[in-house]
């Protein structure tokens, strides 16, 4: 049973008699009849729990984005049901509107829209609705939870997507389709085409000018079929947010783009996801499906607070592919303490494949080495320095053991590990 604020005022209403009379029993007699009025208004009340729920859901939204799910209500009961309706989606889904007016007439529906917009990646869950159905005088009425589970999984944002057109008319410039003052790099054969003012007369194919009687230049392409690996470390450090998102997700966004470019190149990518166990994985996937694959096994997974194991990751690399590929680490790399499972693991990387560790970098630590006013400031000044210093020292380390690294804030590091991968695909180094 519950009661609304009309009965709340109908009891108030009680102390204008009582003042007036000065007589206690009226109070006691105008108390038992709101009771009787609210018992009466509750047997009137269609009952909530007549009420069949159907919900109608999306597979998958991505983060930020917004999403309609519905709820239909269909009173099977004899009565009109009049109140409200509450659908228990996680505060994490971002449903609104949370609450719904009723009035549904007896074997008749409605339904209503809920529109999610959710905030945190994984699956979004909606465990029950709860109705209250109000009596005809609208003083008390009956409510019951119903049981009606329902998810909505949140996929990644992979706002850094508006970067790949660029990316990818830089890769037709090193395929040699994009016609430019400059020969594309690369060490593959790609065809015969006729010289143009600024090709590099290095490249003159002079069998083939002999023949055509017109001067023909070779063009050059990247080596195709390469193998692109990129492991995220999903441990307790990933968990530290930068700005309103974890170091996983901005991994997550590195591994997005640089797999849409690697596809598209005509490489093949492969993901793990790793802390002391494999969390995630994805082999074999090419074209759409790899983009596919990656986001629906990014998007449940959240950072564990343990230290990585990074023992186990040559052994995971090789399990994937035997011949060398570009093996791409996405870490944090400004805790010496915390980096020393990583330098141990890189050396035996190295040795047999090409290393990048991507690395995300708090934006404020610059901004707060720059204001010196207080005192306050000269110590959060000092102790900026001291991180920037930090990640300075693990990115030495990590060069001298024969890794390269890319640092950038979380906005930056997607593009730049994307410019860096194009970078060694023109310098045949991949």
């Amino acid at each position: 049973m519950v009661v609304s604020g009309w009965f709340v005022a109908l009891v108030a209403v009680g102390v204008v008699p009582v003042v007036a009379t000065s007589d206690p029993w009226v109070l006691l007699w105008w108390l038992v009849g709101c009771v009787v009025l609210a018992a009466l208004d509750v047997a009137l009340a269609a009952s909530p729990r007549a009420v069949r729920l159907t919900r109608a859901l999306p597979s998958a939204v991505r983060l930020g984005e917004s999403v309609a799910a519905g709820l239909t209500l269909r009173n099977e009961g004899r009565r009109r049901l009049r109140g409200v309706a509450r659908d228990a989606w996680q505060p994490s889904a971002g449903a609104r509107p949370g609450r719904f007016p009723l009035a549904i007439a007896p074997e008749r529906q409605k339904t209503v829209t809920t529109t999610l917009t959710p905030f945190r990646r994984g699956e979004r869950r909606a465990d029950a609705v709860t109705i209250r159905s109000i009596g005809p005088l609208r003083l008390a009425g009956r409510q019951a939870t119903l049981p009606l589970p329902g998810a909505v999984t949140v996929l990644p944002r992979f706002s850094s997507r508006k970067h790949l057109p660029s990316r990818l008319a830089r890769l037709r410039e090193l395929d040699g389709r994009t016609s430019v003052m400059i020969r594309g790099q690369g060490t593959e054969f790609d065809s015969l085409r006729d010289y143009v003012r600024g090709d590099d007369v290095r490249s003159i194919d002079w069998r083939a000018t002999a023949r055509r009687s017109d001067l023909m230049v070779r063009t050059w392409r990247p080596e195709r079929d390469r193998r692109v690996v990129v492991v995220i470390d999903s441990g307790r450090t990933s968990a530290a947010r930068i700005g309103d998102e974890p170091r996983l997700d901005t991994a997550f966004e590195s591994a997005l783009l640089l797999g849409a470019l690697a596809s598209r190149a005509g490489d093949r990518v492969d993901l793990a996801i790793v802390d002391r166990r494999v969390r995630g994985r994805v082999q074999g996937a090419t074209g759409a499906a790899l983009l596919s694959s990656m986001v629906t096994t990014m998007a449940p997974i959240e950072p564990e607070l343990v230290e990585t194991d990074w023992t186990t990751v040559p052994a995971l690399v090789r399990s994937i592919t035997t011949q060398r590929s570009l093996v791409v680490l996405a870490t944090t790399i400004d805790a010496p303490g915390a980096a020393r499972g990583l330098l141990a693991a890189v050396p035996q990387l190295t040795a047999r494949h090409l290393v990048v560790v991507a690395g995300v970098v708090d934006p404020a630590l610059a901004e707060l080495a720059q204001v010196r006013a207080t005192r306050e400031d000269v110590y959060r000044a000092a102790s900026a320095e001291r991180a920037l210093l930090d990640v300075a020292r693990v990115s030495a380390a990590l060069r001298q053991l024969g890794a390269d690294v890319v640092t950038g804030s979380p906005a930056d590091l997607p593009p730049a590990l994307a410019d860096r991968y194009l970078a060694l695909k023109a310098a045949g180094r991949l």
